[in-house]
């Protein structure tokens, strides 16, 4: 039997599910295909969502029409701004979900949205005709049609998972892996290698002494992801806990070490160096007499917490005993071990910035077969490779149209362009630091970047934009009231006082209070009347968030003017397009690794080849001066 479809999307982790749902919700006849419709959106290490600079990618997935921030809010059991003792350049949310009800959350979602269609079953090879894809074949010997297809097989293309020296097959625990298609796809030219992650135990919170363990409670204000006007954290909130490995905790594992596949030579991929094991912590820093630990529940209403900081492939037994040594551990028990998993991935330099294969054509890649970790990585690929699949499916035949972000928009652009750039030699995750437009790049303002992005392509809807409108028109209505207002030294002395800050001698604009790092909008308004009714203008419902924005944007605006100047600055390399002008192999002036290299990426623009490690800025030149530039 033959199906057909605009867009098939092989696997249903974070990357597939927003893959499936942009290409659904811009109008493609959409397919989603999973191993199993009861692991949705599996959160396959930690409970939680976020982090440092992977809670900027969750808004900037919201602000495009993504899903994922919207289901973490309604499925949160903690939430907290990490990095608020910095500058908000570097605020990042961050979030516990309850694990099952994440899940059910994203397969009630999908099953509801037009247009999307799901199937359950393993994608076996892929359907090629002329160097394009046209279709996947299933283990059940169905053939589905499509004009695009985006494969986010994650971890399962040939996953082995190691526990001491039990080996055992799957993508994940007690799921099988996938066979068959990185054979495929080398045979049709690709770079395939394999990487290593891993997971820590699960422990049963009935065995653990609280008492012994510093509590981590969540914060309660109006901070969440989604810039929808939507209520969060409507389930009981619950805090994590903190601890620290011991000497003797240590004395265990470095016992261990001989039957620890990472160092025995069981494993020889390359694992996530922000990530290590607990085994590799002991290693690498031998003089740390403690590492911390967090311990994190894993739903609303459960006794399982994942312990944060304590991965591992050490067999059980060394599992156990090195738990065993902390005192909140002694009487331990535990749903499960430890465990690494091996799995493929393909270079990522072999895709454009919409994610598509050069190899073969409207054949997309997204997640963690790039060679990425990180939920909030691989879903914010696996949007940009939705969307793009679904161009692709309606181009008009006056050249494809795509949907790229730079690295000036948005840190999913930053992240995709490292990849394909730059490619990867370890598990890549992303980091406030790999961003050079961070102050441009705040969480805060993720839907002003983005949003009117996605609603001229036609996925972030009408109420959306609107609410994005009301946004914008507030803002610029109270900034414009702070340049314009004056104050008087007996109107404001008292606060400026009590706040630390040196009184006025003379009145001034509202603005020069407010640049004070001490000063807040809600110290002022207690001082001003008519400032405390322009505040509330602002509708109750998004009035901190918007309060919160006109701060940064006032306290910042010089920042963030000499990053946008720097910005557009470089931006004028990414209009130089240089890809199909140059035969590299005749440009001797060139060195040789730069030719290797630019051969090998065979980059869009000036800018993406001169951020190619090995190229040099005189290699550069050297390009420009071809171009008569």
């Amino acid at each position: 039997m033959k199906f057909s479809y605009d867009v098939i999307v092989v696997g249903a982790g974070h990357a597939g599910c927003e893959a499936a749902a942009a290409a659904a919700g811009l109008g493609s006849r959409t397919l989603l295909i999973t191993l199993d419709m009861n692991r949705i959106a599996q959160m396959s290490c930690n409970p939680a969502v976020g982090g440092i600079a992977k809670g900027q990618i969750v808004r900037e997935i919201d602000a495009l029409g993504g899903y994922m921030g919207m289901l973490t809010d309604r499925t949160a059991i903690q939430f907290r701004m990490l990095n608020r003792s910095k500058g908000p350049a570097m605020w990042s949310p961050r979030a516990q979900s309850d694990r099952a009800k994440f899940s059910a959350a994203w397969r009630h979602l999908l099953e509801h949205l037009p247009n999307l269609f799901l199937w359950q079953d393993m994608v076996t090879g892929l359907l090629i005709d002329s160097g394009a894809v046209c279709g996947v074949r299933t283990a059940m010997n169905v053939e589905f049609r499509a004009k695009s297809v985006v494969l986010t097989n994650g971890t399962f293309l040939n996953g082995l998972l190691h526990i001491g020296s039990v080996q055992l097959s799957g993508g994940r625990m007690a799921e099988p892996a996938v066979s068959g298609l990185t054979g495929q796809l080398v045979s049709l030219g690709f770079r395939a290698g394999r990487m290593k992650t891993g997971t820590p135990v699960r422990i049963d919170g009935r065995s653990v002494r609280f008492e012994e363990l510093t509590e981590q409670p969540g914060e309660n204000d109006f901070r969440k992801f989604s810039y929808l006007d939507t209520v969060s954290r409507t389930l009981t909130q619950r805090s994590c806990w903190m601890l620290y490995t011991n000497e003797a905790c240590h004395a265990v594992l470095r016992e261990g070490l001989p039957e620890s596949p990472l160092y025995n030579g069981q494993i020889q991929s390359i694992g996530p160096r922000y990530c290590p094991s607990i085994e590799t912590k002991i290693v690498t820093f031998a003089d740390r007499t403690q590492h911390q630990l967090f311990l994190e529940p894993e739903g609303e209403d459960t006794q399982e917490y994942y312990l944060n900081g304590f991965s591992s492939s050490l067999p059980l037994s060394v599992q156990l005993r090195a738990l065993q040594q902390m005192p909140a551990f002694r009487d331990i028990q535990i749903y499960r071990p430890g465990y690494a998993i091996e799995y493929d991935f393909f270079d990522p330099t072999q895709l454009f910035h919409t994610l598509e294969t050069k190899c073969v054509r409207h054949l997309f890649f997204a997640g963690q077969m790039n060679g990425t970790t990180g939920y909030e990585e691989a879903a914010g690929q696996g949007l940009i490779a939705g969307i793009n699949a679904h161009l692709h499916c309606h181009a008009d035949g006056a050249g494809e149209p795509s949907f790229v972000l730079g690295r000036d928009e948005a840190y999913i652009g930053v992240l995709i362009d490292d990849l394909v750039t730059k490619g990867v030699d370890e598990p890549y995750r992303m980091f406030t630091s790999r961003a050079e437009y961070r102050i441009l790049l705040r969480q805060d303002d993720a839907d002003m970047r983005l949003t009117e992005k996605s609603y001229r392509l036609g996925l972030a809807d009408a109420h959306r934009h609107g609410l994005l409108q009301e946004k914008r028109q507030t803002l610029d209505a109270l900034v414009a009231f702070i340049e314009s207002y004056s104050v008087k030294p007996s109107q404001v002395n008292d606060a400026l006082i009590r706040s630390g800050t040196a009184p006025l001698a003379h009145g001034c604009k509202l603005i020069d209070l407010l640049v004070r790092p001490q000063i807040t909008l809600q110290c002022l308004s207690e001082q001003l009347p008519a400032l405390s009714a322009e505040m509330d203008k602002a509708p109750l419902s998004r009035r901190d968030e918007i309060l919160e924005a006109v701060e940064i944007a006032i306290k910042y605006s010089g920042y963030i003017r000499r990053e946008r100047q720097i910005a557009d600055k470089i931006n004028r390399l990414e209009n130089i397009s240089i890809r199909g002008k140059f035969d590299y192999d005749t440009v001797p002036s060139l060195s040789t690794e730069a030719r290797q290299k630019l051969n090998r990426i065979n980059p869009e623009t000036i800018a993406q080849a001169s951020r190619i490690p090995g190229i040099s800025p005189s290699d550069i030149n050297i390009l420009l001066v071809l171009l008569g530039r």
